[in-house]
This record gives structure tokens, sequence and C-alpha cells, in this order.
């Protein structure tokens, strides 16, 4: 099989990320020969390595590469990461965090590295698939950045000057640490967010900020 015709053939797919595996069966090859043809299309500047077994057909966002560094886990994009998207806060993060149900782990990639944090099943959610990936909402964001840090930090967390988007849903907060199963990281964490809701100061931003993608 020639390379444009893989190529073509590999764009027929209806995400813009591949892994070498669904090639592999897409173009009807054994992997190894699914790796060798993509590490060719890759030298060609067809398609781009992201990671091992990890190719993208086309530009992408490095939010939407996010639910393939933890597949078959769901993961979104979410704590300081998310926080800086929604305009709360103006430091740019040096990674991409994102919340899972899989495990904690560091992932570097052509894209970046990503931090990702575990979340038990009762915690993941609060998210908006958007054409850029899937991103925490600014309610679920800051609970996210508050229960995983901010309780596995000797209680110490410190977060910059929180800006409150227009649209900031707090009863949407509350939904979230009422489902903390720990009754004292439920109190910490309830405490903790009053104290950054009460001094954060409202912004007129009605959107996020567009950094990556």
């Amino acid at each position: 099989m020639s390379a444009a015709r893989a190529y073509a053939e590999l764009r027929t797919l209806p995400a813009p990320l591949v892994t070498t595996r669904d090639a592999a069966a897409r173009l009807r090859l054994s992997l190894s020969a699914a790796s060798r043809l993509l590490r060719h299309l890759a030298g060609l500047g067809l398609v781009t390595r992201i990671r091992r077994g990890l190719w993208a057909l086309t530009e992408v966002s490095p939010y939407a590469v996010v639910p393939y560094l933890t597949a078959p886990y769901p993961a979104y994009v979410s704590l300081w990461t998310a926080l800086y998207e929604h305009g709360m806060i103006a430091q740019v993060p040096r990674v991409i965090y994102a919340a899972s149900l899989d495990r904690s782990k560091r992932v570097a990639t052509a894209l970046g590295i990503y931090r990702i944090h575990h979340l038990a099943p009762r915690l993941f959610g609060g998210f908006d698939h958007t054409p850029r990936g899937p991103i925490a909402r600014a309610p679920k964001a800051l609970f996210d950045t508050v229960y995983i840090v901010g309780t596995y930090a000797g209680h110490k967390m410190g977060l910059p000057e929180i800006e409150i988007p227009r649209g900031f849903d707090r009863s949407e907060v509350d939904v979230w640490v009422n489902r903390i199963a720990s009754p004292r990281r439920r109190i910490f964490v309830a405490r903790r967010l009053d104290t950054i809701l009460n001094r954060a100061r409202p912004t007129g931003a009605a959107s996020g900020r567009r950094r990556r993608g």
C-alpha cells in the first residue's frame, strides 16, 4: 500500500488522532507494519508522533490528546489549566493538568507535559466536550484544584488571586463538595472553597482564555 493511499484511508477515521493499533486494524496490517508505515508518514510530514503508539493525522489541540493518554479510562482537562482557560487565574500553567479515572501519572508528549490526577468515580464529571477537547467547567475546575491539590499538600495549598467569570455557578461547586465521601475531607474542602470564593473578585470576562490549539 502506498503512503498516499494509506494516509487517505486513515483520514477517513472520525478522530484527528489514531493509535498504532487502530491504524493497523484500519489498514489491515500487523502492528509492526503499521508502526513502520506511520513512521514513514511522519517522515513525510503527513502525521505527527505524539508519543509511543499515538499519532496526530492533522493539527490537533493539546487538550484533545488527554483522553488518549488515559484510555480506556476517561479524562478531561482541569485544575490549573482549566482555571486559566476560564480566565480565573493569570499565570500560564507550565504543564497540562487533567482529571481521570485512571491512576495519577505524568506523561511526556510531543505537545507538552501532562499531569493526570486520579478521581474517584463519584467525583468524576463536570466537564464539557468542546472542539478543543474535554474541559472542566469553571466550578468543577476550582473544585478539582482544591480537592486534589489542597488535600494532598499538607493543607497548605496557595492559589493566586482568583477571578470569578460571568455565569459562575456556586451551586455546582456545592454539589461536588457534597459528593466527598470523607466527612473530614468534605469539611476541609468546603471551608477552603469558601475562603477562596469570598476573597475572589468578579470579572466581566464572558468567556475563557484561548491559549492553546
